[in-house]
C-alpha cells in the first residue's frame, strides 16, 4: 500500500525550503550574485563561442577569452557613453541652481499663503537640515567610495566566472546530468537546453527592447526640443530594463533635468512623451518581443522584483525575471512541483512540455555513462 503524505507536511517542507534557499541567498550575496550574472552572460555568449570554435577552429580557451573581451568592449563603450554625457550635464549645475531656488521662492511662498509659516521659520528648518546633512556629508562619502570598489570588484569576478563557465561548460553539464538517475537523463538534458535557450533569447529580447525604447525616447525629446535630449533617452531605454519600476524612475529623472533646463511646458511634454512610450512598450514591444521568449504573468513577475530587491536590492531586480524563468522551466518538469510552474505562468499560454522520447540524445550521453 502506497502512503501519500500529508498536505500540511508537504507544504511545512517546501516552508522550510524557501527559508532556507532565502536565508542562503541572503548571506552568500558575494557569491552567488555574481556566479548568475556569469551564468545570464555565458548563456548569452555561448552560440558566439560555439561559432567561432566551428567556423574559425578556435581552441575553446580562445573562443572564451574573444567574446568574453567583446562583452568587456561593448559594456566599457556604454559606460562611456553615459559618463559622457553626465560629464556634459554637470556643466549646467550653476543653470540647476538657479532654477531651484526660483522653485524653492515660489514653494516658499505658497507654503506662506496656505500653511501661514512665514519665510524665516521655512530657511530655519532648511539650515537645519542642512548641518545635519552636512555632518553625514563624510560618512555618505565613504560609503559612495566603497560601493564603487565593490562594484569594481563585482565585475571582475562576474567576467572571470562567465571565462571559467564558457570554458568548462561541457565539465558542467556532465555534473548536471550526472546528479539524476540514468532514466531520467533526458529530461534533465532537455531542460537544460530550454533554460539555455529561454535565458538567451529572454536577454537578447530584452537588448532588443532596451535599443528601441531609447531610439524612441531620443526621437522623442529631439522632437520636443529638450536639452539632454541623447541623456535622457539613454537613460529611458536602461531603466526600462527593470520591469514596472524602472520606467517610473526613468520618468522621474527626465522630468526633474527637464525642468531644471527648460521651462514647465517642456516637462509637460516629456511626461506626455514617456508615459505614451511606456504604453507602446508594455503593449506591443515587450509582449512581442520579450513576453513570447518568458512566459510568466505579472503578478509573479511583480512579486519577483519585490522579494529580488528585499534580498539583493538593484541586481537582485535585475535577475529576478530570468531566475523566476529557471525555476519555472524545472518546474513544469518535475511531478510534484508542476503546480508552482503553473502558478508562475501565463494563464492563456499553459507549458508544453515534450515527451523525454522525442528528444534526442546528445553526444556524450550516448557513448559514455555521466
Amino acid at each position: 500500500m502506497v502512503q501519500t503524505t500529508p498536505f500540511y507536511t508537504r507544504l511545512a517542507h517546501i516552508l522550510v525550503g524557501m527559508i532556507c534557499l532565502f536565508y542562503i541567498a541572503i548571506i552568500g550575496q558575494t557569491i552567488l550574485a555574481p556566479l548568475l550574472f556569469a551564468l545570464l552572460f555565458s548563456l548569452l555568449l555561448l552560440p558566439v563561442a560555439n561559432f567561432l570554435e566551428q567556423r574559425f577552429k578556435f581552441s575553446r580557451s580562445i573562443s572564451s577569452i574573444v567574446v568574453l573581451l567583446g562583452l568587456i568592449v561593448i559594456i566599457s563603450g556604454l559606460v562611456s557613453l553615459l559618463l559622457s554625457q553626465l560629464s556634459a550635464l554637470t556643466q549646467d549645475i550653476p543653470a540647476f541652481k538657479q532654477q531651484l531656488l526660483v522653485a524653492s521662492k515660489e514653494i516658499q511662498d505658497w507654503i506662506s499663503r496656505t500653511f501661514h509659516i512665514n519665510n524665516t521659520q521655512q530657511l530655519s528648518y532648511i539650515d537645519s537640515a542642512a548641518t545635519d546633512a552636512l555632518s553625514t556629508g563624510t560618512t555618505l562619502l565613504g560609503h559612495t567610495l566603497l560601493s564603487v570598489s565593490s562594484l569594481m570588484l563585482f565585475l571582475v569576478f562576474t567576467f572571470l566566472y562567465t571565462f571559467f563557465m564558457l570554458l568548462h561548460r561541457k565539465l558542467l553539464l556532465r555534473f548536471i546530468i550526472s546528479l539524476f538517475r540514468d532514466e531520467h537523463t533526458i529530461i534533465v538534458y532537455d531542460a537544460v537546453n530550454q533554460i539555455r535557450y529561454i535565458v538567451k533569447k529572454y536577454i537578447v529580447g530584452l537588448f532588443t527592447q532596451m535599443l528601441i525604447v531609447t531610439i524612441l525616447a531620443c526621437a522623442a525629446f529631439e522632437i520636443i526640443g529638450i536639452k539632454y535630449a541623447f541623456l535622457l533617452g539613454l537613460i529611458t531605454g536602461i531603466f526600462n530594463v527593470i520591469p514596472y519600476i524602472g520606467i517610473f524612475t526613468a520618468l522621474l529623472l527626465s522630468t526633474l533635468i527637464t525642468f531644471a533646463t527648460m521651462g514647465t511646458t517642456d516637462v509637460l511634454f516629456v511626461l506626455m512623451s514617456v508615459i505614451a512610450i511606456h504604453l507602446v512598450d508594455s503593449n506591443y514591444i515587450m509582449p512581442k518581443i520579450v513576453g513570447s521568449k518568458v512566459k510568466i504573468n505579472p503578478l509573479a513577475a511583480l512579486l519577483g522584483l519585490v522579494i529580488g530587491e528585499m534580498v539583493w536590492g538593484i541586481s537582485g531586480m535585475f535577475l529576478s525575471i530570468p531566475v523566476i524563468a529557471i525555476f519555472k522551466v524545472i518546474f513544469d518538469r518535475v511531478d510534484g512541483m508542476k503546480p508552482w510552474g503553473m502558478v508562475l505562468g501565463d494563464e492563456d499560454n499553459p507549458p508544453v512540455v515534450p515527451a523525454a522520447e522525442t528528444i534526442p540524445k546528445p553526444e556524450f550521453v550516448q557513448k559514455e555513462k555521466p
